[in-house]
């Protein structure tokens, strides 16, 4: 007698298992990329960024600027994870450029607009959006230029330090008070946010992370020694070190653009015009 009913399809459920098994068995197993480990960096960079908006939907705009600071920290670390494990790849940079607009564009966005644009109506969301919006043209600049090489410097500001630098603002609000009158505040936060807007997609040179490798160190002891004396100071004096460590770093690369642009005027023959 033919087995019939619902015995039959289940014997031949498993039947196919076991046939799909055994394929599976026959194949070579593939190891872990290499860039799973700077991905999954790039996935906690957007996690944090996420919670970011979450925290300044919920008015927490302190817990908001400590997340973009950490997912500034996750983002670093995937450049670095990458570098190490040799896990550069196309994918790994377009997840991170996907993450950084979150993380560094909108989140700093809506946190401004919230802390301190709200009461302005369609300009102070204007003003807001451009964070996001020059950012969004700063990674597609990077990513279209990218050969797959780490330099030494980035053309414009980096994405994360504008972002850094707006939370540093808002985190030292007490002490920005103090330094300027209470009518200023407003002006600040707009002032700041478009000066560093316009900063991401200048050509100016910014100094990149140094690389965690002798022939780095040795070729860039300075570099070295500044990274070190900043992470000390973020440590010890966290909003205060925060804000003085990305004011610094915005002046010497605005200050050495200065200064090879009077050059360059001052070397410049008069009579090739």
């Amino acid at each position: 007698m033919t087995e019939k009913g619902p015995g039959l399809k289940h014997r031949r459920v498993r039947q196919r298992l076991s046939a799909y098994r055994a394929v599976r068995a026959r194949r070579p197993r593939r190891g872990i990329p290499r860039s799973a480990v700077p991905s999954f960096f790039t996935l906690m960079n957007l996690l944090a960024g996420f919670m970011a908006i979450i925290q300044v939907y919920e008015g927490h705009f302190v817990n908001a600027g400590w997340l973009i600071v950490l997912a500034a920290f996750f983002d670093a670390l995937d450049g670095m994870m990458a570098r190490l494990t040799n896990g550069t790849s196309l994918f790994g940079v377009e997840l991170d450029s996907l993450s950084d607009i979150v993380s560094f564009g909108v989140a700093p966005s809506f946190l401004i607009y919230v802390f301190a644009l709200e009461d302005f109506g369609t300009p102070g969301m204007i003003v807001a959006s451009l964070p996001a919006i020059c950012g969004a043209v700063r990674l597609a600049r990077f990513n279209v230029g990218f050969d797959g090489e780490k330099k030494d410097y980035f053309t414009g500001l980096p994405i994360p330090v504008a972002a850094a630098v707006i939370v540093a603002v808002i985190l030292n609000g007490d002490f920005v008070r103090m330094v300027l009158d209470e009518g200023s505040n407003h002006r600040i936060f707009i002032t700041s946010v478009v000066v560093l807007s316009g900063l991401m997609i200048s050509n100016i040179p910014f100094d990149a992370i140094p690389r965690p490798n002798a022939a780095y160190m040795k070729l860039h002891p300075l570099k070295i020694v500044a990274f070190m004396v900043g992470a000390v100071l973020l440590v010890m004096f966290r909003e205060a070190g925060l804000l003085a460590v990305l004011l610094i770093y915005l002046a010497v690369g605005m200050g050495r653009a200065l200064y090879q642009f009077a050059k360059a005027v001052w070397d410049a023959d008069p009579q090739t015009n």
